[in-house]
């Protein structure tokens, strides 16, 4: 049966970019929120989680996928709104045109070590690197 929702789910989708032989990963600084995160965003109508993932990489770090991601967990984002659910997609196959540069909404992006993360990495964020990373299990939150 169909049925209809009172308020629309909002649904995300964020990247955890592998660089394996570097054992490193891509994050992105914001510049209307602190902290570092994943790359990702908002999945638009008539889009689909992969799609949206490759414009928000695209987007955020100059990166185009060489290979499908993996989708690795679910998650629902209480903090965002009570309707809020993130996919996350592992990318291992990548290639970068270049680096990042500043702009209105990137302050800053790049490769971190996975030992040399920085200080201000958000908590979700350094929860799913540790989920992918560390093969602790995923939380159903994010």
């Amino acid at each position: 049966g169909y049925f209809l929702l009172s308020r629309p789910m909002t649904l995300g989708v964020r990247g955890l970019v592998l660089d394996r032989a570097a054992n490193a990963v891509f994050l992105i600084r914001h510049t209307y929120v602190p902290g570092w995160h994943l790359p990702g965003g908002g999945v638009e109508r008539n889009e689909t989680f992969q799609h949206a993932l490759e414009r928000e990489l695209g987007e955020e770090g100059n990166i185009e996928l060489t290979a499908p991601p993996v989708l690795a967990s679910l998650h629902f984002n209480r903090q965002s709104s009570p309707r809020d659910h993130v996919a996350l997609f592992v990318a291992e196959h990548f290639r970068q045109s270049a680096p990042k540069r500043p702009d209105r909404e990137i302050a800053e992006a790049g490769f971190f070590p996975l030992d040399g993360l920085p200080g201000d990495v958000t908590p979700a964020t350094a929860r799913r690197i540790e989920e992918v990373t560390g093969g602790k299990p995923p939380s159903p939150y994010w």
